[in-house]
């Protein structure tokens, strides 16, 4: 009795909330389909008016499509018993499934998710875009760590020349001979070199605050509020002026005229003629021209070394920014934007889960309105007192058979031997006695009436 209960509550359940079903698979694919026409409108190219109609034809479809594959599988799915049959219906729901993500959840992660997903995009770009300017401008930067060296040494040289004009620190001889005006040329092409180097360095400071102010609004466009596509066209505009300050940054660099003018240094130099009056200031002079000429060699190749390594460095390739569709920004950061997945795929997907439950209870009510025990599995005493039982009934509902009446004469027996014949088939023509099964039992037909001779 249990069992039958339960199995009545059960029923009972299931069809007060066959309406909430059906309104609760109407409002999901209604959802789906309007984030669907949301994400589809963002695809589709041409006058509006055609837009728009195109974009309500594809979301009608898929509403329908969801509505009524669900609906099949709610119908059918709870009430197929084996196995083979529920397999392939499974197989048809995960088959189903994969197609309305493959038609619908996309396109509601890129409406949930759309502008989102492009703003990440603008951000990612804007944080290449910083790297590259700030290595460019360290690359720029890096010549102006070799102007120390040249403005000593072009120090060294002028203070060598006021040395030997002054006192004759050189040749022992004071004046403004040779060596003086050797010094002084070296010390001259010196501080023409730092000039450079200096000018090089404001040019490059004013190319970075240009890149900086590109770059601030940038920032700007990525964290205002609106639509995101006027955003995304200024972006790109911002981002194409940056990379052409990138390039120029990368051409001011001063280092290699510092490693030609370097060179130069050494390769061009002319030693000059002694200018002596005697020749002992003559040879005096000619030695510490050849000392000059190895100091100034020594120095050149210095300086080429360091511009050498400042030239290998690698240089800066800026990223273009490349401007992608909603759906487009939403599949390539899918990874940045799982909970909107989610929901769009749980708005399509989630009636699977009340199939799940149907099933769950259908299984329920057909298991507890079985009976305990069936035919095949009754014992021969089961059966026999199923049969007193019914015998019993049918003598409470004809008390007038159960006994013969009084105005009959008693009926004399059958013999053993011809009963015993009639029940083992010895004689067709003997028939049995009505109500006589086999080894004498009492069939549940039977009545304790014997039966009357012609």
């Amino acid at each position: 009795m249990a069992g039958e209960g339960l199995t009545i509550m059960l029923r009972q359940a299931v069809t007060s909330l066959d309406v909430t079903t059906r309104i609760t698979l109407a409002v999901l694919a209604l959802a789906s389909g309007v984030y669907t026409y949301l994400g589809v409108r963002e695809l589709l190219d041409g006058s509006a008016m055609l837009v728009f109609f195109a974009a309500i034809i594809y979301s009608a479809a898929v509403s329908v499509g969801i509505y009524a594959f669900w609906s099949f599988l709610m119908r059918f799915m709870p009430h197929v018993r084996d196995a083979v049959s529920r397999v392939l219906l499974l197989i048809a729901m995960g088959l189903g499934a994969v197609m309305i993500v493959a038609m619908s959840s996309w396109l509601n992660a890129a409406a949930l998710a759309g502008s989102a997903a492009l703003e990440q995009h603008l951000a990612n770009k804007l944080e290449s875009f910083v790297s590259d300017l700030d290595k460019a401008h360290s690359n720029a930067l890096a010549a102006q760590s070799l102007l120390p060296d040249i403005q000593m040494a072009s120090l060294r040289f002028s203070r060598l020349a006021e040395d030997e004009r002054a006192q004759g620190s050189l040749t022992g001889t004071s004046g403004s001979g040779t060596v003086v005006q050797l010094l002084t040329q070296m010390s001259r092409q010196l501080d023409g070199l730092s000039a450079e180097v200096e000018a090089s360095g404001t040019r490059v400071q004013s190319l970075f605050d240009e890149g900086s102010r590109h770059l601030t609004r940038m920032r700007e466009l990525v964290s205002a509020r609106g639509p995101v596509n006027p955003r995304s066209d200024a972006f790109a505009s911002e981002s194409m002026a940056l990379m052409g300050v990138i390039a120029s940054l990368q051409q001011t660099s001063v280092a290699p005229a510092v490693k030609r003018a370097a060179e130069d240094l050494a390769r061009g130099f002319i030693a000059p003629i002694a200018d002596g009056g005697t020749a002992d200031l003559a040879e005096r002079q000619t030695a510490i021209v050849g000392n000059v000429e190895a100091a100034v060699a020594a120095q050149s190749e210095a300086l080429a070394g360091a511009a050498e390594q400042i030239l290998a460095a690698e240089p800066v390739k800026p990223e273009r920014f490349e401007p992608l569709s909603t759906a487009e920004a939403v599949l390539r950061y899918a990874g940045d934007f799982l909970p909107s997945w989610a929901g769009a795929i749980s708005i399509d997907l989630l009636p699977g889960v009340l199939v799940l439950i149907l099933c769950v209870v259908h299984a329920g009510i057909r298991r507890e309105g079985q009976p305990v025990t069936d035919a095949s599995t009754m014992s021969a005493a089961d059966l026999l007192t199923a049969m007193r039982i019914l015998r019993e009934v049918e003598d409470e509902r004809s008390p007038d058979t159960a006994a013969p009446a009084e105005d009959e004469p008693d009926l004399p027996q059958q013999p053993a031997a011809k009963s015993e014949a009639a029940r083992t088939g010895g004689d067709p023509d003997t028939p049995l006695p009505v109500g006589a099964g086999p080894a004498g039992v009492v069939t549940p037909f039977s009545s304790n009436r014997p039966e009357k001779k012609e």
